[in-house]
């Protein structure tokens, strides 16, 4: 009888798992059906609204579920830079878009400094065109107005306000909480790399003076470029801004208009008559618009030059990690598979390589760098730098005939650490666990019984220091330039795009299109090439266990128990729960 209990009771879980599970994946597949391009009619007269409906990212996704909220099954549609770019480029020339109506308050936004940069530079040729562009906000964030700067004219609700502050950048150090934990992190750095930062929290309870100069730098160079281009966009004297930056003169709606960065403020029904002003015809007063997202579906294969030599875009999108595998990381043989890929294809004539990444593991970043010179050897390569490019971001791009950079990327970090986190004593005295072993050689256990010994703590550093001299040797070579100067620059300080031109880290400041365009001319293609996007990426059932794989991963590693390393993940997964990445003793990290 216990028998047949047993049974059935498992046998109705089966089901009952099963039935769920199907009532789940078919919930998921109409999530993943509704957040598809649909089609759109676009009219005359229509407004090409830009409300920030979608999420704008550097690349395009591999996820298929990339947007969708497994658990309210809500879609939030992306759409990768390209696309938006080749979408205003569309409407540009398209009788039956009038102009742009910048109103940014959807659920999406922006991922990314210099994708701000880049989608303002895309709309400053949008006005080139002779067709106008109009914003309108309740309140405008910092971000949202610099954007909406480029517009012709700019409007706030009277009850509104805006947020123009300047820049800030804090660090949280996370050395306190470790020794109140009992955990001891131990460093690698070799001693010119003082810039390299990203060990502080660590091992410091405030900035270093080396730290401090470089973060000052970087917030100056990019609000000099910020409020440069909004001081140019609204002929704003730049002393004047200073100023009302200074002391917050312009939260306030009449503020704003006072000082000139609006134009007006209206409620948006007033905005009807803003458009009747421009010249846009409405049916019955009804004015018609589509969205970035909507009409960027109608933007299709470019049919004309389908047969053309090919300009490929290559994506270097998130961190950088070792082996294969597809997802929000760069895997490193996966890329360099893919530059194998389009090395060996006769139909590319050149290659531009999209880089948006703050570096990651030192052994990725090389066995992608090998492939860079090998494709250099056969095509013209350029590099886009995207908002990060830093560490072993940079690694990477050294290699390309070009690098173009935006004003606003953070590139540089040419330097190297290593880390180690000895949690012994905190497993010890906060949970009672301790360790005990035996060992074949002298230095066989790491942080098992012990501390680190002289020879392990020598071993470590010489593989930081190899790294080292093959960044900087790389560097030298990949950008014609003397290792000493080289060394000069490097020591793991950030740049922004700007202040990297003028140090010789890069060629020019430009987006993706400037990488394109220069890519073009390298391989001397004239009017008639296609420009072709390469992203390898799972299909099918593989596609869905890849997108939460990831998930599943977290999920193991936090249950395991069992085993010194096991203890050691499972403290550096809670930590970066709290924002503090540890990383393995076994590795060492360009970041």
């Amino acid at each position: 009888m216990n028998f047949w209990k047993t049974f059935l009771a498992g046998l109705l879980a089966v089901v009952a798992g099963g039935v769920l599970f199907f009532f789940f994946g078919m919930l998921l597949l109409v999530a993943i059906a509704g957040s598809m391009e649909k089609s759109v009619g676009i009219y005359p007269e229509t407004i090409l609204k830009i409300d920030f409906s979608e999420v704008v990212t550097d690349a395009p996704s591999t996820d298929p579920l990339a947007g969708i909220d497994v658990m309210t099954l809500q879609s939030t549609p992306q759409l990768s830079l390209f696309k938006v770019l080749r979408t205003i480029e569309t409407a540009a020339t398209d009788d039956r878009i009038k102009g742009i109506y910048l109103r940014m308050n959807g659920a999406g936004g922006i991922t990314g400094t210099a994708l701000l940069e880049e989608l303002r530079t895309a709309l400053e040729e949008f006005r080139a065109s002779g067709k106008f562009i109009v914003a309108y906000n309740e309140t405008y964030s910092q971000g949202q107005y610099y954007l909406a700067s480029v517009a012709d004219r700019i409007y706030l609700q009277p009850e509104g306000g805006l947020d123009w502050t300047g820049l800030a950048s804090n660090v949280t150090f996370y050395k306190g909480l470790l020794d109140k934990l009992d955990l001891k992190v131990e460093v690698f750095r070799p001693t010119v790399c003082r810039y390299k930062s990203a060990v502080e929290p660590f091992i410091l309870d405030r900035m270093s003076p080396a730290n401090r100069e470089q973060m000052q730098q970087l917030v100056n160079s990019m609000w000099s470029t910020i409020s440069g281009d909004v001081c140019a966009s609204r002929g704003i004297d730049p002393e004047v801004m200073r100023r009302v930056t200074d002391e917050l003169g312009v939260s306030l709606s009449d503020e704003a208009l006072k000082y000139g960065f609006v134009d007006g403020l209206l409620y948006e029904d007033q905005m009807d008559d803003v458009f009747a002003e421009l010249g846009v015809a409405s049916d019955d007063g009804d004015y018609r618009f589509v969205t970035l997202g909507d009409y960027a579906s109608q933007v299709g294969v470019d049919l004309k030059n389908l047969s053309a030599d090919q300009v490929a875009i290559v994506y270097a999108d998130g961190q950088i990690v070792d082996g294969e595998g597809y997802g929000r990381e760069i895997y490193g043989n996966t890329l360099a598979a893919e530059l194998a890929g389009v090395r060996c294809d006769e139909r590319v004539k050149a290659v531009v390589m999209r880089v948006n990444s703050p570096g990651g593991s030192a052994l990725a970043s090389d066995v992608v760098w090998r492939e860079m010179e090998l494709l250099r050897q056969e095509k013209p390569v350029i590099v886009s730098m995207g908002s990060y490019a830093a560490s072993g971001g940079y690694y990477i791009s050294c290699p390309a005939d070009v690098i173009v950079a935006d004003r606003l990327t953070l590139t540089g970090s040419i330097g190297v650490y290593g880390m180690v986190l000895d949690s012994r004593d905190a497993l010890k005295n906060k949970l009672g666990i301790t360790v005990d072993g035996v060992q074949s050689n002298a230095s066989s256990d790491f942080l098992g019984k012990g501390p680190l010994s002289p020879v392990q703590r020598a071993m470590i550093m010489r593989g930081v220091d190899r790294v080292y001299e093959t960044f900087t040797k790389d560097v030298s070579e990949g950008r014609n330039l003397p290792l000493e100067r080289v060394l000069e620059i490097a020591g793991g300080r950030v740049w922004t795009g700007a202040d990297a031109l003028g140090i010789g880290l890069v060629d020019g400041c430009g987006g993706l299109k400037t990488a394109i365009a220069l890519a073009v001319e390298k391989a001397d293609l004239g009017e008639n090439f296609r420009v072709v996007e390469v992203r390898e990426q799972p299909s099918g059932v593989l596609a869905l266990l890849s997108s939460l794989n990831a998930s599943i991963r977290t999920c193991f590693t936090r249950s395991e128990l069992g085993g010194m390393m096991k203890e050691y993940e499972r403290v550096r997964e809670a930590l970066s729960q709290q924002g503090i990445v540890m990383y393995s003793p076994y590795r060492v990290e360009l970041q």
